[in-house]
């Protein structure tokens, strides 16, 4: 018996062939492809190791890869990488849709292999595979990447990115809880993109999504001097950052509340420079940097009524 990553074991009955288990095969420890396996059951979503008896069989999965079995199987079963620029398994790489997104979110993240595998409780053998060619996982495999990445699943199958979050089905019994301070402030420290509401110079409210960078507890983003983002400055304004997850119907949110000001002090514009996690994706010329200290920091949280 031989398989590869992302293949399933049946268990059948021996005397009705009737499936009684089956799982994904989620790691090998041979290079050859023999057994024993690392499976993930489908009816428990566990992983255990496995000694395939008599009464088992290889589904296989159509991995569309070149190569031998010996080849692929050595490609993918080595150690995990320590650092996002560790060495990629050899031969010709051609990520599917999830794969892609996988990878960029992770890289975004400044996430090894090994530490994304280790959050999703998959092996990172698997997780390469995952990333540099086509696949088709789980549900509950894509779930447990999305949960570790703190990504919904959309996101990662590359759908809905023309749809606003929330349109899936709310929680049967859901929760809505007080954040703490705390825990305001964790959330908050992600950065990415927040919104900001102000009074734009004509008077009217506003609110405007900006890249954002937490540095000491204060809020910091780049803006132009023209633009609605800059009438914010000298007033007292507020700022929100969120999160949904679509597949669990699940989320939270955060509210600041504070005066924002312009940074002036040369150094301390060109550490934010140097250290921002990304630039602003509008684009042009945005190098005025404004800071919010808030006075109020708010936040809630939507999980399960259990949890």
């Amino acid at each position: 018996m031989r398989a590869h990553l992302g293949d399933q074991l049946v268990i059948e009955s021996p005397a009705t062939g009737v499936t009684r288990r089956d799982g994904e095969i989620v790691g090998l420890h041979h290079a050859d492809g023999t057994p024993p396996y690392d499976v993930r059951w489908s009816d428990t979503d566990e992983v255990t190791l496995v000694f395939p008896g008599p009464d088992a069989h290889i589904r296989r999965f159509e991995h569309g890869r070149p190569g031998t079995s010996h080849e692929i199987s050595r490609q993918y079963t080595g150690e995990a990488e320590t650092a996002d620029t560790a060495s990629q398994p050899t031969g010709t790489s051609n990520p599917g849709d999830v794969g892609r997104h996988m990878a960029v979110e992770r890289r975004r993240q400044k996430l090894s292999r090994g530490e994304t595998a280790r959050r999703a409780r998959m092996s990172p053998g698997y997780l390469a595979y995952l990333e540099e060619r086509p696949a088709d996982p789980t549900v509950g495999t894509l779930i447990r990447l999305a949960d570790a990445l703190g990504v919904p699943v959309t996101a990662l199958r590359g759908g809905g990115i023309d749809l606003p979050p929330g349109q899936g089905h709310a929680l049967l019994h859901p929760q809505l809880s007080d954040l703490g301070p705390e825990e305001c402030r964790t959330f908050l420290s992600t950065h990415g993109v927040g919104r900001i509401a102000v009074t734009a110079s004509d008077g009217r409210p506003a609110v405007v999504p900006v890249n954002y960078e937490v540095v000491d507890d204060a809020i910091m983003f780049r803006t132009a001097p023209d633009s609605v983002t800059a009438a914010a400055v000298g007033t007292d304004v507020a700022f929100e950052v969120d999160h949904v997850d679509e597949a669990l119907s699940q989320g939270w949110s955060v509210l600041a509340v504070g005066q924002a000001s312009v940074v002036t002090e040369p150094d301390a514009v060109r550490r934010l420079s140097e250290r921002a996690h990304s630039r602003p994706w509008a684009g042009g010329r945005r190098e005025m940097w404004v800071s919010i200290r808030p006075t109020s920091l708010t936040g809630r949280r939507i999980t399960p009524a259990d949890h």
